[in-house]
């Protein structure tokens, strides 16, 4: 989907979540809590967390990435709950 515009329709919030998190290189992951303090809402996690489960391109914004602050995996909302998060972590390098 490189190069190609995808149309985000949702909060000015969780437009900038969405935004940030394709920022996220292939293979790493950030925190909800990295995430919100990216956006400049440092305190908004659950915010987040809410935005990615309201992602309207799961795998193109790659809400996959993004890990509770201790390390569990948190939430999916894309097809296939988390056993889909689990391994496309897996096939991009993360666990």
């Amino acid at each position: 989907m490189r190069g190609e515009e995808i149309e985000l329709k949702g909060t000015e919030f969780q437009i900038k979540v969405w935004m940030e998190l394709m920022k996220i290189p292939t293979g790493e992951t950030r925190s909800y809590k990295e995430v919100a303090e990216a956006i400049g809402h440092p305190n908004s996690s659950r915010a987040v967390a809410n935005a990615c489960a309201s992602n309207p391109h799961p795998v193109i914004i790659p809400c996959h990435r993004v890990i509770r602050s201790d390390g569990g995996l948190g939430g999916y909302s894309g097809g296939g709950g988390m056993e889909t998060k689990l391994g496309l972590l897996n096939s991009e390098g993360e666990s």
